[in-house]
């Protein structure tokens, strides 16, 4: 029988596929499954905060992926963690999820994605020489951290130094080394590997003391025939917030896309996940799920694996109407009548800039908080109608001149920038009808 930790490790893989990335780092990241004991399944969570959100907000689904690992009925607790349990969690590895489900022999190829995965395979088995620095951008959900992570499995087989670190890692170990004075220690972690792995680089655009050492540690490596592989959410040339130098020397290896899959490839990723979940589902239901969600890898998995938690959480067949009802929530369009709330596209502003909710309500300043915030107020305006003073009510308390300083300028970059004007009409789409989305 497995462990709880073990358990509770496999939950969290599921889990991030199914909530974004900000809520999974701010809520579940640092999570322990400490204890299982018949019906009852006891999560260690480092604070009552994290405790009362948890079980106000997540307990339904984390219940439902718990069932569907362990076969059985299972009522989750959070227990806030004493500073032992915390000093005894396990440990983490440069490479967070080493799970067959990131590796090259999992990762589904199709139209979407068969440069990406040719390059990265290439990168992998001839670092440094094939194509350095290899760019990977693509929207959120798509499988960039897959192949990254793949790509450090293959190296690492092979004995090599790999460190796979997020932007956001990067700006943070920065940050401390500077503030411990532990410069040198931070140069030597991230100068002295074989292959550098970093995902979402967009997040240290607009740091310039992060964007500085960036540059510097790009350079030390590249001189040295190291790998370098980078993703993004979009291409280094609509990088608005990130210094020219930089965005350069991305494009000097080979930059690829991944785009949403086809239908094709979209079957074959659930038929895979099905027989990995070991469950039985016909194409008919296949086919259902495919139909329904079709941009993001991510949203497709989760999709799935609430459909099989559904049916052994009720222990009946699944079928097309059972997946239908498991899924409604997720399916249905919004009601007619009516703009959709604020909340609605709050969340998908947040999720589409990697940010979570209460970042856009809050204080936080940065380049890309801010203009992430800025979308938030014009497609309030344009979508809803609302006044200047409810926007600004609604994101924190914001003044009206500031809400409609963000409205026009917003309105003045979609004109000069296709990338910022693709994201926008993305985000429309997702949260909006069709009949109620306004042209740019």
């Amino acid at each position: 029988m497995r462990s709880a930790t073990e358990i509770w490790e496999a939950a969290l893989g599921e889990l991030e596929l199914q909530v974004n990335k900000p809520n999974f780092r701010t809520w579940l990241a640092k999570t322990v499954g400490l204890s299982r004991q018949e019906n009852r399944f006891v999560v260690g969570v480092p604070n009552t905060f994290v405790a009362e959100y948890l079980d106000k907000n997540q307990r339904s689904l984390i219940e439902k992926t718990l069932i569907s690992l362990t076969h059985s009925d299972l009522e989750v607790d959070f227990q806030i963690m004493s500073a032992h349990q915390e000093a005894y969690r396990p440990a983490q590895t440069d490479l967070p999820s080493l799970n067959p489900r990131y590796t090259f022999d999992s990762f589904i190829v199709g139209s979407c994605n068969r440069l990406a995965h040719a390059a990265a395979l290439s990168a992998a088995q001839n670092p440094g020489h094939s194509y350095n620095p290899l760019f990977i951008y693509g929207v959120v959900g798509l499988g960039k951290t897959h192949i990254l992570l793949a790509i450090g499995h293959m190296a690492r087989a092979s004995h090599l130094n790999v460190l796979y670190v997020s932007g956001e890692q990067f700006t943070n170990d920065f940050v401390s080394a500077l503030r411990e004075k532990q410069t040198e220690a931070f140069r030597n972690r991230y100068r002295s590997v074989d292959l550098l792995l970093i995902d979402d680089i967009q997040f240290i655009g607009g740091k310039v003391q992060t964007e500085e050492c960036f540059f510097h540690t790009f350079n030390e490596l590249h001189q040295a025939n190291h790998q370098i592989v980078i993703t993004s959410n979009c291409p280094p040339k609509t990088m608005p917030l990130m210094e020219d130098r930089l965005r350069s020397r991305f494009e000097w290896g080979l930059t690829v896309e991944i785009q949403p899959p086809d239908l094709k490839t979209r079957l074959a990723i659930l038929e895979a996940k099905a027989e990995q979940a070991g469950a039985e589902v016909t194409p008919a239901v296949l086919e259902y799920i495919a139909g329904q969600i079709k941009k993001s890898i991510r949203e497709l998995e989760g999709s799935l694996n609430r459909v099989v938690a559904y049916a052994r959480l009720l222990r009946v067949a699944i079928t097309p109407e059972l997946a239908q009802q498991a899924l409604k929530d997720i399916t249905r369009p919004a009601a007619p009548g009516g703009p959709t709330g604020p909340e609605l596209l709050v969340e998908a502003i947040a999720e589409s800039f990697q940010l979570s909710p209460e970042d856009l309500i809050g204080r936080r300043r940065d380049k890309e908080t801010a203009l992430a915030r800025q979308v938030a107020m014009y497609l309030m305006k344009q979508q809803n109608n609302y006044s200047l003073a409810e926007i600004g009510r609604q994101l924190g308390g914001r003044t009206p001149a500031t809400v409609g300083h963000a409205c026009g300028k917003i309105a003045q970059d979609i004109k000069n920038c296709s990338h910022l004007r693709h994201k926008i009409t993305d985000i429309k789409e997702r949260v909006y009808p069709k009949a109620e989305v306004n042209n740019l």
